[in-house]
């Protein structure tokens, strides 16, 4: 690792809570395998303080950029300068580019996303007919990204049935060649419901602690249906493992984590990311 010095430019992760993130440990390794004089530091911030932790950003000279992450992807929209015509279009930010003293949002989940699909599941997007649980920053990410790439259909299923026919309105803008259904999702769905899915993505944060309740009925999941979970700390949520009981190919998001964070990396410091060293420091 490079000596922290008066050169030594700074990136963090907003969110909260930070403790479980690997980003800081796959970003630390890119900045040393690129020769970079550079630190990456997650950075807890309540909800509430948002706005002051942002303000602190803006006085930093030295500041490379950030990554956001949960619950801020949303809210920090309106503190920021300028967005990305990709986070202007999800509504989400995950990134926040430094340029000549400006703070810019933009997102590299659905790049992200897609990119860890196709090498972690071997699916491709165009003809597909994909469940998203959830309707937050993650699933505006992935919906749009599945979209644009040719997906079929889409079925958006939220606790909230109202967040997820705004998010299915969305995506329905961005990507006309999509037919796209929102629904409620409740315990007692199955999958059955939806007899053509081929890809189930959860979205939500259901899944962190193992106490969490289902969030369908996991007795209905079967091939060929695959499921991604963006979660992957923990590296097996009930989700996944009810999903490889019942024989489907399942993944967590490591490696949309890799993805996302090699492309946030390259739009920091404009050089290609070393991707075998951020991805050596992953457990996947």
């Amino acid at each position: 690792m490079l000596p922290i010095d008066g050169h030594t430019t700074l990136a963090f992760l907003l969110g909260h809570p930070v403790g479980h993130s690997h980003s800081p440990a796959m970003h630390r390794a890119a900045f040393a395998a690129a020769g970079l004089n550079a630190v990456y530091l997650p950075w807890a911030v309540a909800p509430e303080r948002l706005a002051a932790a942002i303000q602190g950003l803006r006085a930093m000279e030295n500041l490379l950029g950030a990554n956001v992450t949960v619950p801020h992807k949303e809210a920090i929209l309106p503190l920021l300068d300028e967005l990305t015509p990709e986070a202007a279009v999800v509504g989400a930010v995950n990134t926040v580019l430094a340029r000549n003293g400006r703070l810019v949002g933009d997102n590299t989940d659905g790049a992200g996303f897609l990119a860890a699909l196709r090498e972690d599941l071997g699916c491709e997007a165009a003809g597909m007919t994909v469940g998203i649980l959830g309707a937050g920053g993650g699933a505006r990410a992935v919906a749009v990204s599945l979209a644009r790439a040719g997906a079929r259909r889409i079925l958006v299923l939220n606790r909230s049935p109202d967040r997820a026919a705004r998010l299915a309105e969305l995506v329905r803008a961005t990507g006309p060649g999509c037919e796209v259904e929102a629904g409620a999702l409740a315990p007692g769905w199955r999958l059955e419901q939806a007899p053509d899915l081929r890809l189930l993505v959860n979205t939500t944060s259901l899944g962190l602690q193992a106490s969490d309740p289902p969030l369908f009925a996991y007795a209905s999941l079967a091939p060929p249906v695959a499921v991604y979970d963006l979660i992957y700390n923990p590296p097996e949520t009930p989700l996944l493992r009810a999903a490889r009981i019942a024989g489907c190919r399942a993944r967590n998001g490591l490696g949309m984590l890799l993805h996302q964070g090699a492309l946030a990396f390259e739009r920091w410091t404009g050089r290609a990311a070393p991707l075998a060293a951020m991805r050596e420091v992953l457990p996947i």
